[in-house]
Parts: C-alpha cells; sequence; structure tokens
C-alpha cells in the first residue's frame, strides 16, 4: 500500500507540531504538509494529494466543515479525520454529513492517533455505531446509483448493508460466517467501486443512492 500522505489542519501551531511530532519517524507515514485555515487546506490539499488530513473545526477563513465539504467534492477518497476538542453529536454529525469519517479528541494519544490514521487508510471509521445508524435512519434516497456502484455483486451488496448498520468487520464476518480477511477483501472492493474513502461514507452514499434499506 506504501506510505499514507498525511495532511495536519488546524490554526493553533502548537497543535500542528504536536501531531508532526507524534507522526515523525513513523516508516508507513508521511506528512506532507500543514495548513493554518480552511483555504489553506483546500489548496495544499490540491497540491499534495494527501491520503488522510486531520482537519480542525473552528478556523479563520473557512470552518473545518466547509473545507471538507470542498475537498471531498473534489478528491472523494481522501479520508477527512476531524479533529475536536469536545464530543458534540450535533457537530459530529454535521461532520460527517460534509464528508469526515470520523473524529478523535484533541487529547488523542500518539497510539490512538497512528492507529487511527492506518485504520482509516484501510477503510475503517471513527464513529459511534449508533450515532451513524441515527443518520441514517433520518436520510432518504436523493438520486439513483450511477453505472459503476449499481455494479456490486449481492455479496458486496450484503457486506455494504451491515457496513450501513455499523458493523466491524469482525462482526460481519461472524454473522456471514466468513474469515474477517475476506470481509476486508470486500470492503475494499465496496469502497472502490462507490468512489469514497471509508466505511461511514460508504454507508451514507449506500443510503443516498438507494443500494441498501434504511437502517
Amino acid at each position: 500500500m506504501g506510505q499514507t500522505r498525511v495532511l495536519i489542519v488546524d490554526d493553533h501551531e502548537l497543535v500542528r507540531e504536536g501531531i508532526a511530532a507524534m507522526l515523525e519517524g513513523v516508516d508507513d507515514v508521511q506528512l506532507v504538509g500543514e495548513a493554518r485555515t480552511g483555504r489553506e487546506a483546500l489548496e495544499v490539499a490540491r497540491r499534495e494529494l494527501p491520503d488522510v488530513i486531520l482537519m480542525d473545526v473552528r478556523m479563520p477563513d473557512m470552518d473545518g466543515l466547509e473545507a471538507t465539504r470542498r475537498i471531498k467534492e473534489e478528491r472523494s477518497r481522501t479520508a477527512v479525520i476531524v479533529l475536536t476538542m469536545h464530543e458534540n453529536p450535533a457537530y459530529l454529525r454535521e461532520a460527517v454529513r460534509a464528508g469526515a469519517a470520523g473524529y478523535l479528541l484533541k487529547d488523542v494519544s500518539r497510539d490512538e492517533l497512528l492507529d487511527a490514521v492506518k485504520q482509516i487508510q484501510q477503510g475503517g471509521a471513527f464513529i459511534d455505531p449508533q450515532m451513524l445508524k441515527g443518520m441514517l435512519s433520518d436520510m432518504k434516497p436523493t438520486a439513483p446509483a450511477p453505472a459503476q456502484a449499481r455494479g456490486l455483486t449481492k455479496r458486496e451488496r450484503e457486506i455494504l448493508a451491515l457496513v450501513a448498520e455499523g458493523l466491524s468487520n469482525r462482526e460481519i464476518a461472524e454473522r456471514l460466517v466468513l474469515s474477517p480477511e475476506t470481509v476486508k477483501s470486500h470492503v475494499a472492493a465496496i469502497l472502490e467501486k462507490l468512489g469514497v474513502s471509508d466505511r461511514t461514507q460508504a454507508a451514507i452514499y449506500a443510503v443516498r443512492h438507494g443500494l441498501v434499506e434504511n437502517v
């Protein structure tokens, strides 16, 4: 898979320096840039094409929600992890609707941060399953699925429906009597076909395009 290209976005220099220090020396992670505002994040993302963006929320010029929305519109396979000081469910739901894979608190440990970057790069997500289900239950299909998405196999649709229920790969494997590695491969194929970066956005895409029943 190669190195995971990471962009840090935060208007506080100390926060950026702290996160950069956590990423320093990790073989499979490459810090490709830093940004102080949402607008600057958009510019750096266009230039550096990061795999994962660690995105602050409250920033001058353009906040993290709008920056996430615009970045995802231009490059849907870039994953965004929102960094926040406080868990505000309403705000986090807006972040996920904007395209975020999930969120981390700013007091996250180095191991937790690196695990998050690794999991996201592998199509994982960091959002409470009940929060995800609550969001999806309020959504209605808004557009027919593109041809590529309609090309999902029967098994992929089955797994996508379970992803939308908030199940992990291991839980899906147990439900369908498959190996976790087999499920992981199917999830990777689903993300590729849908053109999304992570399982949270795959679930939202599936509901918006009528690929699964409401959860």
